[in-house]
């Protein structure tokens, strides 16, 4: 069987692999959860930093080890905010409408032609933007906890360890306050991003109208600057993802985990594309089919959405989960690949905050 080429997050760099000797394996061998051999490396390994693919196939690799624990977090705190997002039913259309025309008039005034491309988008970042604010207490409680509980999951799998619940509760009691504010810097940085593309495509727009070219020109220097800010957007949004992967396995938080993620990445910074390009066409490509097989279309009485719109629901979460690993998976690896000349084997901070909890009850 193939060996697993995922660094391990402790500086020994422990391996997961599985291997069969035999055909006939015994059921019990068969039944384990984390079927594992150590490969011990010298200090004569080199560590590598891994691509896309690589991460993706250690992602997989990892879920097969623990898809038991994987698959009850994505029922249990995934599936609930997927539905809702997917669904909008905390979405107000009318106050969608009011902020796609203010967006409109915007537009309009900076040259912008009023375009159908043009009012889609209006119309779609509205609609993210309302959907965001009314699922932000799902965000902040449901999807942050899921991310945690992922992150967790993946780090007891490196670690060759079962996932507690108990001592899961422990960890993110202590940590949660951390978590929260990362979060909430994340949501800063991002909102911050927005607004500055706003603000610098209506200057743009605006000098342009004012140097005399017609509207139709203005739409390609707006076309330029769209592409520059989903580029900007895509790095922001894999070193948020990065951060909060830090403030739960780190004892850093808010700023510091995001200066903390922006130096982990450097060098990896493809990487970290790649897999967010993956994960955002595969998450647009669900959603697409939602819009049209479920909020759309449907067979006669509308049968079909009975059982469309739940496996949609499952895809859906299924891709967020993995999108999540990956993230971990890729914060284990940028740090590896960091702590490439160190040799002294530290104790992991969430290992270290449940033996500190364990002292404490026995005292």
């Amino acid at each position: 069987m193939e060996v697993s080429s995922g660094l391990s997050p402790r500086h020994s760099s422990n391996v997961l692999h599985t291997e069969k000797e035999e055909e006939n394996v015994s059921p019990d061998l068969e039944n384990l959860e984390l079927e594992t051999a150590v490969r011990d490396f010298g200090s004569d390994y080199h560590f590598h930093s891994m691509s896309a693919l690589e991460i993706l196939r250690e992602t997989v690799r990892i879920l097969r080890y623990n898809s038991t624990g994987f698959m009850a977090i994505a029922a249990v705190l995934i599936c609930p905010v997927s539905a809702v997002l997917l669904s909008n039913v905390l979405v107000d259309q009318s106050l969608v409408k009011r902020l796609a025309l203010r967006l409109l008039l915007v537009a309009r005034s900076s040259g912008l032609p009023l375009r159908p491309f043009i009012k889609h988008s209006c119309h779609k970042l509205s609609e993210v933007a309302v959907s965001v604010t009314m699922c932000f207490p799902l965000f902040i409680t449901l999807s942050l906890l899921s991310k945690a509980a992922v992150v967790y999951s993946v780090d007891c799998t490196y670690s060759r360890r079962k996932f507690d619940s108990s001592k899961f509760c422990v960890i993110i009691s202590k940590i949660w306050k951390r978590i929260i504010f990362t979060y909430l810097w994340v949501c800063v940085v991002l909102s911050g991003c927005l607004a500055l593309f706003i603000v610098l495509l209506v200057v743009v727009s605006s000098v342009f109208v004012i140097m005399g070219f017609p509207s139709d020109l203005i739409l390609y220097p707006a076309m330029v600057v769209g592409f520059i800010f989903s580029i900007v957007l895509a790095n922001a949004i894999i070193i948020c993802n990065i951060a909060v992967v830090i403030s739960v396995l780190e004892d850093v938080s808010g700023p510091q985990a995001l200066l903390r993620s922006s130096s982990l990445i450097k060098g990896q910074t493809q990487v970290g594309l790649l897999i967010f390009l993956g994960s955002t066409m595969v998450m647009a490509f669900v959603e697409g089919l939602f819009e049209h097989r479920v909020k759309t279309l449907s067979y006669g009485d509308g049968s079909s959405r009975i059982w469309e719109g739940p496996l949609l629901v499952l895809m859906y979460s299924f891709v967020v989960l993995i999108d999540s690993m990956m993230s971990t998976v890729f914060y284990f690896s940028c740090k590896s690949y960091r702590m490439e000349f160190a040799n002294a084997e530290t104790e992991p901070v969430l290992e270290a905050l449940t033996n500190a909890s364990g002292s404490t009850d026995v005292q």
